[in-house]
């Protein structure tokens, strides 16, 4: 390194399933550091030997973190390169990370991230829910009540909302964000680029009724609509406005539907039965 360019801190997004989406750059960047901070020295080593990177590695994790990042400042300190990784995904998204990046900052050393795939972001723009302003939450608490509390904090954010949630907890949250949030629509991605992969796109209350899912999650849920709830009376008047501007009623009807988001089917049964009740009285 030349003695004008500062050590330098890579935070390094790493493949979620599919070891293929390693970028060229960032293969680079773990064979070209002096030291590679990781979660698990035993999983990072699968990606490692997959593109023979024979960096050094040390652990880099919850439980350690403040005393790591002291180590890792002084290595930073003797002109070393350090790239730091998480098991999957981004470093300090929902992982580690947060309290290095604040100590090298404040020391004044180089920071450079280096783009890389994000299951949140993937499973997002597959979910077929509003994309234009969302709400990364990731992991909710695991301690009873007070994921509860979280949700309830939540409920009014017009935000397509984003989590992050494990196998073994994800019927209890979908039980839970029904039961807070409302049967609202939602999208359950598992196994994200990987052999696989699957999505769930349905209500909430149908979400509930899956069993036995495994691998990593991500669930999409709408947010807070805040359009006001449309009577009755108003659907059936715009029906037969549109039935008056030259619509066949199935058309006006599936289009009144569509645009206030509500079931098709019951909108052509209220029609038929108020229909008919204007036949009864006419007789």
């Amino acid at each position: 390194m030349s003695p004008d360019k500062k050590a330098t801190l890579f935070l390094v997004a790493t493949p979620i399933g599919n070891l293929s989406e390693a970028s060229p750059r960032s293969v680079e960047v773990l064979k070209s550091v002096d030291v590679i901070a990781c979660e698990d020295t035993r999983n990072s080593k699968k990606l490692l030997s997959h593109f023979d990177i024979h960096t050094r590695m040390i652990t880099y994790h919850n439980f350690n973190e403040r005393e790591s990042s002291k180590g890792i400042l002084s290595l930073l300190e003797k002109g070393e390169d350090v790239a730091l990784i998480s098991d999957a995904g981004y470093p300090l998204i929902s992982d580690p990370g947060y309290l290095l990046v604040q100590e090298v900052i404040k020391a004044g050393f180089a920071i450079v991230t280096v783009s890389g795939p994000n299951a949140g972001l993937n499973a997002l723009v597959a979910s077929g829910l509003p994309t234009g302003h969302y709400l990364f939450y990731g992991f909710l608490n695991a301690k009873a009540s007070q994921d509860e509390k979280e949700l309830a904090a939540l409920k009014d954010f017009p935000y397509t909302l984003i989590f992050y949630e494990a196998p073994h907890r994800i019927e209890k949250t979908l039980k839970l964000a029904l039961k807070v949030l409302g049967d609202r629509r939602a999208c359950l991605a598992r196994e994200l680029t990987k052999l696989h992969e699957e999505y769930h796109r349905d209500t909430l209350s149908k979400l509930c009724e899956l069993h036995d899912l495994k691998g990593e999650m991500v669930l999409i849920i709408e947010g807070q609509n805040e359009e006001k709830e449309v009577s009755l009376e108003v659907l059936l008047k715009e029906v037969k406005e549109e039935i008056k501007a030259g619509m066949r009623s199935k058309e006006a009807i599936s289009t009144v539907a569509k645009k206030y988001d509500v079931s098709k089917n019951s909108l052509y049964e209220e029609y038929l039965k108020q229909k008919e009740d204007k036949q009864d009285e006419g007789e």
